[in-house]
């Protein structure tokens, strides 16, 4: 049965006070039909009074009539009828430019984008011209398509058709490049403007922000500002990203005073863009702030402050959002799950992570490469090379970024061979390697004591058109220097093709801490303290060489210099996962419950490592301690606690993971290597450098930590 005739067979029930009269009357009366129609098709609510209407514009030949029919598809669209609208326009003999616009515009209406490219096509088969109302639907749906070569075939016509003047059609079209990412081509058309508006203004300033072009996007805000345009919300949200993305803070603040000053401080957008700005910046309790004032709290909000709690060393936090997020029913989306991924990466929970990754598997982010990804590099920081390699076997297609997190999480562990042999099956997968996967393989490498092989794979680089940054460079300085290589290192900084940077001397720094080679040591520790005159680890780090060779008159000298600058070394600590739980010890502590037990736990086994040989080396930055402290302070260090901890809140057998805040100690290390043979258990250190997994008293770093 056609539509036509299905609509003749259905009886008529619109309000019978609004059809009271008849097609007969209205002609008596002279009341125009178009008008009458169009009232009623105005007064409509639902679809079956617009199958009524229709039905009674063909009972009274008024199906052709242009006008009716336009309205009628205008009602249909505005009522989400856009089925029923197209079957209308489809039995519309020859429809014109009107009719064309009405149903394009519907489609717009509900961002059916493909439907609208569609339409337009369609419309230029049939020979009909579109007009200046026609455009800027279209150019919407090529910008929300990404489909830049349809927009300039648009563009193209516009000029055809006379409207190259008409401002509203070229601010669309810059929008077209903008969303595209075009920004020289919106460039070419924003300089074409006679009369900028604020619309042209925010378009091209928009698509800088977006782009990843900050800086030019503030210097034609500031262009802006020297015009008579104001700036409205939109504008400032945009200027506030390339602030955020600057991390720029100084300024943003200043932005902010603005935005107060014009009164547009609760805008939800702009409050939006401001908590981002301060959780990027680090000043989450000022976020937190702005973020708890919004009584609209969209996925944005809760991304912009589970982002920046994640990447300000605040991951339990994150996590906490997370899951309040969740249970407000406020559906995450891809930016949620990466936040939420990385936290736990950086919590260092290996519960935390396989409660994640259950999440991710059980959520419509199963496939998604980006989160498969994060979730290699999550497993491999918390201690679990084999379900990183699980995740990574699993992920149906691997791109680059996918291999090279592999390659980097067997460098974290220690396992050069593993590492290697990823990379001979990632080139026979046809997979062509980044500047990353160079970094994963060097660093692999270096951990693992495989000089001849890293250098190789830096001398390779080059073959794949790959020029190697600082991060490069300060990979093979630690492979030279960890080797004992350390005249190699330095002779291969001196020939670098730019000037060394904060990694490329702290890499030689820390070699010349190892291998007790002062001269090139207080060197690499010049050029840190003029590059980086902050960092505390440096001064640490040149202390304890100092220390090493008994040089205590050193020693006191760089304390001097840290109390000048106003540096304090930081409090070493290590955690260690019970039940899914983070126990936090520091050196000496006594604030745990059971901390008679740990204690007890800790000197049963200083006992045991004497009676199987082991000899503290109390020669260490300790010089100022006698002989009895300094054994006692070494004992009590905050890796013993935690393996003690573990010891007696766990079952036998039963693998140890901790986290610690700095690179282990060489006291900490051999004995840890030993207490794992007497114990019988398997213990895994992630330090500052690389993680450590201690087994029957051998260590998979094989001492090149």
């Amino acid at each position: 049965m056609s539509f036509t005739i299905a609509l003749h067979q259905r009886a008529f029930k619109f309000p019978a006070l609004i059809f009271s009269c008849s097609f007969h009357y209205i002609r008596h009366k002279s009341i125009d039909p178009e008008s009458f129609y169009t009232s009623l098709l105005e007064k409509s609510t639902q679809k079956t009074h617009l199958k009524q209407i229709h039905n009674q514009l063909y009972t009274h030949g008024l199906h052709e009539n242009g006008f009716i029919i336009t309205k009628f598809i205008h009602v249909s669209s505005n009522l989400k009828e856009t089925e029923y609208a197209r079957q209308v326009f489809d039995e519309f003999p020859k429809p014109y430019v009107f009719l064309w616009n009405a149903i394009i515009r519907g489609y717009s209406l509900y961002n059916m984008l493909d439907e609208v490219v569609e339409m337009y096509s369609r419309m230029q088969h049939a020979f009909v011209a579109p007009d200046a109302f026609t455009f800027p639907y279209v150019l919407k749906a090529c910008g929300g398509l990404m489909a830049v070569r349809i927009g300039q075939a648009v563009q193209a016509q516009i000029l055809r058709c006379g409207f190259e003047d008409d401002e509203f059609l070229r601010n669309g079209i810059l929008s077209l490049y903008v969303k595209c990412g075009g920004n020289n081509r919106a460039r070419v058309v924003f300089d074409g403007l006679r009369n900028k508006s604020v619309v042209s203004w925010t378009s091209i300033i928009s698509g800088y922000a977006q782009n990843g072009q900050p800086i030019e996007a503030l210097r034609i805000f500031r262009e802006m500002r020297g015009s008579d345009t104001k700036p409205d919300w939109i504008t400032l949200v945009s200027i506030l990203k390339a602030y955020s993305d600057l991390e720029d803070l100084e300024q943003g603040r200043c932005l902010h005073s603005l935005v107060i000053k014009i009164g547009l401080e609760y805008e939800p957008d702009l409050r939006i863009a401001l908590t981002s700005l301060y959780a990027k910046c680090g000043q989450v309790m000022a976020a937190k702030s702005l973020f708890d004032q919004m009584k609209i709290q969209n996925v944005i909000l809760w991304n912009a402050m589970i982002s920046g709690y994640a990447k300000n060393g605040y991951a339990d936090k994150a996590l906490e959002l997370f899951h309040e997020m969740i249970s407000r029913n406020i559906k995450p989306d891809a930016v949620t799950i990466q936040s939420s991924v990385l936290a736990s990466a950086h919590l260092g929970s290996l519960h935390q992570a396989k409660s994640m990754d259950n999440y991710v598997n059980n959520s419509e982010f199963k496939n998604d490469v980006y989160i498969s990804t994060a979730l290699i590099d999550m497993y491999a920081k918390c201690g679990s090379v084999d379900l990183a390699r699980k995740v990574f076997n699993q992920t149906l297609d691997k791109d680059v970024v996918v291999w090279s997190a592999m390659i980097v999480g067997y460098g974290l562990h220690g396992q050069g061979r593993e590492a290697i042999n990823l990379f001979h099956e990632m080139k026979d997968a046809k997979i062509r390697p980044n500047d990353v996967t160079f970094i994963g393989l060097i660093t692999a490498c270096s951990h693992s004591g495989l000089v001849d092989e890293g250098w190789d794979f830096f001398k390779s680089m080059k073959d794949y058109g790959i020029e190697p940054s600082q991060q490069h460079y300060a990979s093979v300085v630690d492979l030279l220097g960890r080797a004992g290589y350390l005249e190699n290192a330095y002779n291969f900084i001196k020939a670098m093709p730019f000037e060394p940077g904060v990694s490329v001397w702290g890499s030689l720094l820390s070699a010349c801490k190892i291998y007790r080679h002062v001269i090139l040591g207080e060197y690499a520790a010049d050029k840190l303290f003029s590059l980086d005159p902050l960092n505390t680890g440096h001064y640490v780090q040149l202390s304890n060489l100092y220390a090493s060779v008994h040089m205590w008159e050193g020693v006191g000298k760089v304390r001097v210099l840290m109390q000048s600058r106003g540096l304090n070394k930081d409090l070493g600590y290590s955690m260690i996962e019970i039940n899914g739980k983070l126990e936090a010890f520091r050196i000496g502590d006594k604030s745990h419950s059971r901390f008679n037990e740990i204690y007890e736990k800790v000197e049963w086994l200083e006992n045991r490592l004497l009676e199987y040989g082991f000899v503290v080396d109390s020669e260490s930055s300790l010089h100022d301690l006698d002989k009895e402290d300094k054994k006692m302070s070494l004992c009590n260090h905050s890796e013993r606690l935690a393996i003690a901890y573990g010891l007696i809140s766990t079952d036998p057998g039963t693998t140890l993971r901790i986290t610690k805040n700095l690179r282990a100690c060489v006291n900490c290390h051999l004995a840890t290597k030993l207490i794992s043979k007497l114990v019988n258990r398997e213990i895994v250190v992630r330090d500052l450098n690389r993680f450590h997994h201690f087994k029957d008293g051998i260590c998979s770093c094989g001492d090149y930590w």
